[in-house]
């Protein structure tokens, strides 16, 4: 990635939905050219996608926690199946499969303390891989909503 790909990528991110032609302006160069990069980056698998932010307390969901998992015989079968089934539960956002103490970190989003507390009876506690996990409420979420190459290990950064 070069300068350029950066560019249109921080506009991209800031705004998905801004027209070619203004990302072109933005950055200096012709549609045509702008159009070639973004689908370049498309292609190289840069881009995954673009998708809508939604508020969640508009859908319901306002306590957010982070369950910290650890799973019992740790294999690749009781793992694969973890990921696969807890990720589609309502209530999750996101997994993540983890090295350390827990072995996942799971991102849910439910309407009240007490659809937490039912999530974890009713979803958690009757899996039987689950050795022991442990909750965290989230207060605040905040996220970088630009993302930017970090510098190459080695690389002049004198330039």
């Amino acid at each position: 990635m070069d300068e350029l790909d950066t560019a249109i990528l921080r506009h991209l991110q800031e705004d998905a939905r801004q027209s070619n032609r203004a990302i072109a302006e933005k950055v200096g160069i012709a549609p045509s050219t702008c159009l070639e990069r973004i689908r370049l980056l498309r292609q190289r698998g840069v881009i995954r996608g673009y998708r809508a932010q939604v508020a969640l307390p508009a859908l319901n969901r306002g306590v957010q926690a982070m369950v910290a998992a650890t799973v019992r015989p740790l294999s690749r079968e009781v793992v694969a199946a973890f990921e696969q089934s807890v990720s589609r539960l309502p209530e999750v956002l996101s997994v993540y499969t983890m090295a350390g103490n827990d072995d996942f970190l799971v991102h849910v989003a439910v309407q009240d303390i007490e659809h937490l507390h039912a999530f974890l009876l009713d979803r958690l506690t009757n899996r039987r891989e689950i050795l022991s996990f442990r909750t965290m409420i989230i207060y605040q979420h905040l996220a970088n909503p630009v993302l930017e190459p970090l510098p190459v290990p080695g690389a002049d950064l004198t330039r």
